[in-house]
This record gives structure tokens, C-alpha cells and sequence, in this order.
């Protein structure tokens, strides 16, 4: 290989890696930290303009105090509906109507 074709691919390369770096660097600074409560109630206290919701850890969705699965298994916890959102977290349909 020449030391131009060497040099093209190393500026590829770098120019790739910093894209990257910014990119993650730039979903980093949009995610929420996210507070769990294992109390309603604490989680309300925490949030008292915002709607709390059950947010299961392992399937990666929250549940509305409507819902059928609210407050239910061990892989969860009560969260505020902003941060959870914020933190790339999905509604469940599951008991909706």
C-alpha cells in the first residue's frame, strides 16, 4: 500500500471515529436520569406536575395506573412518565381500550 492510499484510509478512519464520539455524546446529553421509587407515592412526591407510571425494567416499557400491569413484578419500579420517555422507554399497549 502507498503512503497516500495509507493516509486517505487513516483520515477515513479518524473522521469516522469523531462522527461517532459526537454522536453518542449527543444521545448522552438527551437522556434523562431516570429516579426509581419502589413507592408510589414517593415517586408522585418526586414528580408532582407529571403522571407516575410502572416502568418494567427487563421488557424495556412503562404502564399507566389504568393498565392491568401497573405496579406488578419484580423487574420494576415507579417512575416519573417524563423521564421515562426521556430515557427511551416505550408505553406499553397492553390494557389499553
Amino acid at each position: 500500500m502507498s503512503w497516500t492510499g495509507f493516509a486517505r484510509r487513516s483520515g477515513a478512519i479518524a473522521v469516522a471515529v469523531a462522527i461517532l464520539m459526537c454522536v453518542a455524546g449527543g444521545l448522552e446529553a438527551l437522556a434523562t436520569p431516570l429516579t426509581p421509587f419502589r413507592d408510589e407515592a414517593q415517586a408522585q412526591r418526586h414528580c408532582p406536575q407529571d403522571q407516575v407510571v410502572w416502568l418494567d425494567f427487563r421488557k424495556g416499557v412503562y404502564y399507566g395506573k389504568k393498565q392491568k400491569r401497573y405496579g406488578q413484578g419484580f423487574d420494576g419500579s415507579y417512575v416519573c412518565l417524563s423521564e421515562a420517555r426521556d430515557s427511551f422507554y416505550r408505553r406499553s399497549l397492553l390494557g389499553l381500550r
